[in-house]
């Protein structure tokens, strides 16, 4: 029998242990990149070690959300990776829904054992149609199912905070998506600072905040790194992790698609900067790593799913998903609450 060397130990991987797992400490920048150019063959190891930081300091529950565009399309901002932006020759076109579908839709995504649903509109931020829109809907899925409520609806000002809050709104999603030194090659219309100013007035009014990411549009890993730690920095409760799906039409529609194993590489980095947060997986996942990238990660730091499809491309059906989570023996949180 041939004896094979031992694998070479990684100095990062056990500082991680020691720091992240033992004392609950997330790595810094630096340290991120240490991970983020970790070699395949260390892989496993990184996803195991975030995987013991996910059950240590977040549990073993998974949480579930759907979510429902309310308006899609027809965006006045350029986010590069977009196709509900109106600036670009995408095939999406602007559709609203109504009230009843949206309830339909809360329904339909508690049923799942979701526990968070999430209304979007693909705008720079709510004028008072859209709003008083926002309000009407929240009263009526308050009215026919017990769900939190989250919103995804661009930059607020503070009024509009506070009365999302007043709302009962749970849950606010604002995304940082790309790092502070990348932000200018994806998105010109807005700036970064404006997007943290939204994210500092919804943790000051009491919501949570959801702030994620979208990885593979071109960073490079000192930026995936850069972002991660500016992520961990605003201290949001959850992270939606987002891999690019090149959209017809876009600026970024011939970026190739992200290696999966970098895909893994960056689950394992945030878990690592962030071992309290709600690390969720979100769009792109699907094409970046398929089926069995998506066990893995769910094995090495994701603790949250978004089930059934996106806004403007599907996802894996929801049953799928949740069958992988029974077979993993992962317990969806407050699903029998929702039976």
């Amino acid at each position: 029998m041939t004896s094979h060397p031992p694998l070479p130990l990684y100095p990062i991987l056990e500082t991680a242990r020691e720091q992240v797992l033992e004392q609950g400490i997330g790595l810094s920048e630096s340290q991120l990149l240490e991970v983020l150019r970790l070699p395949d063959e260390a892989l496993p190891a990184a996803l195991d070690l975030a995987h013991q930081v996910r059950l240590k300091h977040c549990g073993e529950d998974v949480e579930v959300e759907g979510i429902i565009s309310i308006k899609t399309g027809g965006c006045p901002e350029d986010c590069h990776f977009c196709s509900q932006s109106g600036l670009f020759d995408s095939p999406v076109r602007g559709v609203w829904l109504d009230i009843p579908e949206l309830v339909k839709a809360a329904k339909e995504t508690a049923a799942t054992g979701a526990t968070e649903f999430c209304i979007v509109a693909a705008v720079r931020g709510p004028d008072t149609k859209l709003m008083n829109q926002i309000k009407f809907a929240i009263d009526r899925i308050h009215q026919e199912v017990d769900i939190n409520i989250a919103c995804s609806l661009g930059m607020l000002t503070q009024p509009q905070v506070d009365q999302l809050a007043s709302w009962g709104v749970h849950r606010y999603n604002h995304n940082l998506e790309t790092a502070r030194s990348y932000f200018p090659q994806v998105v010109t219309t807005h700036t970064y600072e404006e997007r943290l100013e939204t994210c500092a007035m919804v943790k000051a009014a009491g919501m949570e905040l959801c702030c994620g990411a979208l990885i593979g549009m071109g960073e490079s890993l000192e930026q995936r790194a850069e972002l991660a730690a500016q992520l961990a920095a605003l201290e949001p409760h959850e992270v939606p992790l987002n891999f690019l799906n090149p959209r017809p039409g876009t600026p970024l529609e011939d970026q190739p698609v992200m290696d999966g194993k970098d895909a893994l590489r960056a689950v394992a980095a945030f878990r690592f900067a962030m071992p309290r947060t709600v690390l969720r997986y979100a769009g792109g996942r699907e094409l970046t790593l398929g089926d069995l990238g998506t066990r893995e990660g769910l094995l090495g730091g994701i603790n949250a799913v978004i089930v059934g499809n996106y806004l403007t491309t599907l996802g894996r059906p929801a049953a799928a998903d949740l069958e992988l989570l029974l077979d993993l023996n992962m317990p969806i949180k407050e699903l029998q609450k929702t039976l």
